[in-house]
């Protein structure tokens, strides 16, 4: 395993009742699933929740507009997060009610996985409508966009998808690790966490093969993952609270904090939110210089 010093930085921890886990930065404030509800904060405390069935998955944020999967419902909300209020309701399906999936947006289009044999649907903004699907690999449920393609995984096949937003064709498909999860795409790469084997996978962009890999820890199971700052940010669940990788060595730079359980990550060029549903927090960690650079 890669070797980095663990690092202890002073992190602003909020008591957050309930189930905190997925995040979505706007500004200097973040969004957070709880149960039953959306909840809005910034470092000083609460500052508004939108109630919901069940808000499940990462969401996606542009322009004022939060979209967040419903895992009870079977549909995506669009919630105005100045207002705090829900402005349409859209019957999607959701593939994992389990909650484990992204909602993305790329190409002017919303996008989620929407049924386990292997669908994405393609949402207008514009109408709120479902304008498209996709045939993707069965259990199929992670997402994200970057690089003009949509990028898909499925834990079930072990499979990373490139979609061509155009087409809607899957253009490459790459045989990934034990139990693939989150992805993201950054840093000159697309990133899948391989959950089951604790390790890093980096996916070249144009082809689509992986390119590398880095041992992380025993397991990544429930972490999430970020890019930002020149660095890859992979929040984890046993050892460390989340490890920060350089994208073109793949050497650990740091792993930062001690062990908390699952949550999500979101970086931020002045630092990182974290949250740990099983610790009922949200972290804020501001950046340290010498991982930072």
């Amino acid at each position: 395993m890669a070797q980095a010093h663990t690092q202890s930085p002073a992190a602003q921890v909020i008591e957050v009742p309930g189930f905190a886990d997925f995040l979505a930065v706007e500004g200097k404030t973040v969004w957070a699933t709880n149960r039953g509800r959306v909840e809005h904060w910034s470092r000083k405390g609460k500052l508004g929740e939108v109630a919901m069935a069940h808000p499940c998955g990462a969401m996606a944020l542009s322009r004022h507009t939060l979209w967040v999967a419903d895992c009870q419902e079977g549909t995506l909300k669009r919630i105005d997060t100045r207002s705090g209020t829900i402005t349409a309701t859209i019957a999607t399906g959701i593939a994992n009610p389990k909650g484990e999936l992204n909602v993305v947006e790329g190409a002017g289009s919303i996008w989620v996985a929407s049924d386990e044999k292997g669908v994405v649907a393609r949402i207008d903004p514009g109408s709120n409508r479902v304008v498209g699907s996709i045939t993707v690999d069965p259990g199929t449920f992670y997402l994200a966009f970057g690089y003009d393609a949509l990028w898909a995984v499925s834990s079930e096949q072990q499979s990373v998808q490139r979609i061509d937003p155009l087409t809607s064709r899957v253009t490459a498909r790459t045989a990934l690790g034990k139990a693939p999860g989150f992805l993201a795409v950054g840093e000159g790469a697309v990133w899948v966490q391989e959950q089951g084997d604790g390790t890093l996978a980096r996916i070249d962009k144009d082809s689509g093969a992986v390119s590398g890999r880095v041992k992380v820890g025993d397991n990544l199971k429930w972490g999430d993952i970020d890019t930002g700052g020149g660095k890859v940010w992979l929040r984890t669940t046993d050892d460390q609270q989340f490890a920060v990788i350089d994208p073109v060595t793949l050497a650990i730079r740091a792993r930062v904090g001690a062990a908390a359980g699952s949550g999500a990550l979101r970086y931020t060029k002045a630092g990182v939110w974290t949250s740990a549903h099983d610790q009922h927090t949200l972290s804020w960690w501001k950046k340290p210089r010498k991982i930072g650079k």
